[in-house]
């Protein structure tokens, strides 16, 4: 039977609610191997992992044919379910897009905000106990949205199901390679594999460690590790909780899943109600075993208290007075209609969060993460006349002298005249270099 602890247990809160991301010593030197050969030797350590690891028996690429006549074979009520999953990414990812903007500081004073999306991405979708396409889709298409030139998918094993939705979300590529050799030629680029602005995705620990290895040298978005879902309720329906529990224990044997109550007739029932429903085979059990549990509290402000202490990938709660208390989630889903599940796929929002505490500093993956947000400044000379003194006094005040000298040459010193009458500045606007002048110059930086 699951576990039920009091709050009063701080030993046994603590151990359920905050994980810790594990450090495998052995796996970062062996994950340092890996990135370091296929860094150095690119193709060769590539296919040589790729082969002994994923296993890799064909092409790496998966060309665009094969991808049309795998999906094919999926069928039709998968294919439509693919697609409308799609729509409901694509209509929250656009909705996530920053807005660029310009505003007036100080008459002769403007700073602008501009949003340029990012060339290329690498999207990690896991190969491993399932095929996903839902990872693909929750990576994939928020890049599409926000006008990401390129987007390069990485899957040890793409079954039919994986193909059909990169062909919905329109990836420009995809290899059938995974784990840190797979990261790191995103990250560093081979002859085959191309060079990625950032890396995106779920996936093991030989890929998180990757992924935290080369996050100096490509982006990345945060860390991955095993899945969460903490739900707070006062009610139930205590069969309904249940199901929630299980279906996130059925990822992983170290995924976590916790219900913390105020009510301890419902902390019983969900007890018995898990047992009742708990699958034969999976992972389930053993994930509710290590890192399951139910935490009986004082009230449902203590219990909200816990929660945002744990800072879950998932929060489910009751109803929006509970929701109004949450600080730290990585998706928050509010009623007993909201199933967590429905989430992972068709709600629209995205299943690309962030786990083991990393909730207290931002949520899930969205259209923001694919693009730089830049800002443009610019000053007149009667600008820099009022802002002048400011600068340099600060300056100054941090013994920065050569910062002030910069102003003060400005301010003191009549600027030469120009013969032609200065044209009046425009607002700028996104102005396209050509694909092959960026390939050229990243070519010769790296």
């Amino acid at each position: 039977m699951l576990r039920i602890v009091e709050a009063t247990n701080r030993r046994a809160v603590r151990a359920l609610l905050t994980p810790t991301r594990s450090t495998d010593s052995a796996t970062e030197r062996r994950v340092a191997a890996i990135v370091g050969a296929v860094r150095r030797d690119g193709d060769k350590a590539l296919l040589r992992y790729a082969r002994k690891f994923d296993p890799l028996d064909g092409p790496i690429e998966v060309s665009r044919d094969e991808m049309r006549a795998a999906a094919s074979q999926v069928p039709r009520s998968v294919r439509t379910a693919i697609r409308n999953a799609a729509r409901s990414i694509r209509s929250v990812a656009r909705r996530q897009v920053p807005r660029g903007w310009r505003t007036a500081v100080l008459p002769g004073v403007s700073v602008e905000q501009r949003i340029i999306p990012l060339d290329r991405v690498g999207c990690y979708v896991p190969g491993g106990r399932y095929p996903l396409p839902s990872s693909l889709l929750m990576t994939a298409l928020p890049a599409v949205a926000a006008g990401v030139g390129e987007i390069i998918v990485v899957c040890p094993r793409p079954e039919p199901v994986v193909m059909a939705a990169a062909l919905e979300a329109r990836v420009t590529r995809m290899f059938r390679v995974g784990g840190a050799h797979a990261v790191a030629a995103l990250a560093y680029g081979t002859r085959t594999v191309p060079r990625v602005d950032k890396i995106v995705g779920p996936g093991n620990r030989y890929v998180s460690s990757a992924k935290a290895l080369i996050a100096s040298d490509c982006g990345i978005d945060f860390y991955a590790g095993p899945t969460e879902i903490v739900i707070v309720s006062a009610r139930g329906p205590a069969a309904w909780i249940a199901a929630d529990l299980i279906a996130q224990a059925e990822h992983d044997p170290d995924a976590r899943a916790v219900l913390i109550t105020p009510s301890r007739t419902l902390a019983a029932r969900v007890a018995v109600a898990v047992d009742a429903q708990m699958p034969k085979e999976g992972p389930a059990r053993e994930a509710l075993r290590a890192h399951g549990g139910i935490v009986v509290t004082s009230s449902s402000e203590e219990a909200m208290a816990l929660a945002n202490m744990s800072a879950p990938e998932h929060l489910v709660v009751d109803d929006d007075r509970v929701a109004a208390m949450v600080r730290c989630a990585g998706s928050v889903f509010v009623g007993p209609w909201t199933a967590q599940v429905a989430g992972d796929y068709a709600i629209g929002s995205n299943h690309v969060l962030p786990t083991a505490g990393a909730a207290r500093a931002r949520g899930g993956l969205s259209a923001a993460d694919f693009v730089r947000q830049i800002t443009v400044q610019r000053v007149t000379r009667a600008g820099l006349g009022r802002i002048g003194d400011t600068v340099m006094t600060l300056a100054t005040a941090e013994g920065l002298l050569g910062h002030a000298a910069s102003i003060g040459i400005r301010v003191k010193t009549p600027a030469t005249p120009s013969k032609s009458k200065p044209s009046k500045p425009k607002p700028s606007t996104s102005r396209s270099i050509s694909k092959s002048t960026r390939s050229n110059v990243k070519a010769r930086l790296t």
